[in-house]
């Protein structure tokens, strides 16, 4: 199983983002974070270790319209899917929603199955656009296009189709070891023909891409039967 996908709970009513981060972490596919202001948000996210891949974000804030910050969190850059919770349902109200860059809004009261199916809906357009790109050590990486930037180098590296599914979910296991058996058939599909061989000669192959010395392995690493990404090791200096 992958590990659980970080997901921001901005809502200032207690009872319901307290509802919502247990809810979220019912089937283990989602691990929530919660803060009860704008202000509170902005600085989670502010924060430089943190990382979430969604957030649901309540229009009633008690700093803030939530559409306004919405927007302000897009001016910023910030491009992974935002889901507006409110009990506006006009047409109107939803239209602003969406022009402040929402890429989802449900009314309250909602019923849990249809928020979490909207987020997981949201995460796999999300995953396969051109916005998705995730920090691997000193590189960018932009899993639609194959692709691994090196700013400080200004160099670009290309993955196959196994390598770029290889890092995407090994990122997504957020620094946990993934056996080699799972990564197998997360990557191949649960295909008899390919054997650990076959991924342990991808390992090598991305590892010859992306480690500033393979020999001495920092960012792919070889553990408890399987392996793991640091995704934080190789980064520049702040």
């Amino acid at each position: 199983m992958a590990t659980p996908r970080p997901i921001l709970i901005v809502e200032d009513d207690a009872a319901l983002r307290s509802t919502l981060v247990e809810q979220l972490a019912i089937d283990g596919d989602f691990a929530a974070d919660e803060a009860e202001s704008a202000g509170e948000a902005e600085a989670k996210l502010a924060n430089a270790n943190a990382r979430y891949d969604a957030i649901l974000l309540d229009i009633g804030l008690p700093d803030a319209d939530g559409r306004d910050f919405c927007a302000k969190l897009r001016r910023e850059g910030r491009q992974m899917p935002i889901i507006m919770l409110t009990g506006a349902d006009a047409e109107a109200d939803i239209i602003r929603g969406l022009d402040a860059g929402a890429n989802d809004y449900i009314a309250k009261p909602f019923r849990l199955p249809e928020l979490l199916a909207r987020v997981r809906a949201q995460l796999r357009v999300f995953d396969n656009s051109e916005d998705a790109v995730f920090t691997v050590g000193p590189y960018l990486f932009r899993p639609s296009a194959k692709l691994l930037m090196e700013p400080a180098r200004n160099r670009k590296i290309r993955l196959t189709d196994k390598e770029s599914a290889i890092l995407k979910f090994l990122y997504r296991a957020g620094g946990k070891p993934v056996p080699r058996q799972i990564l197998l058939n997360e990557v191949w599909g649960y295909n008899s023909a390919v054997t650990t061989h076959t991924l342990e000669t991808h390992i090598y192959r991305l590892r010859q891409k992306i480690e500033p010395d393979p020999s001495h392995t920092r960012l792919l690493l070889t553990e408890a039967g399987g392996y793991k990404l640091d995704p934080v090791a190789g980064n520049p200096p702040a």
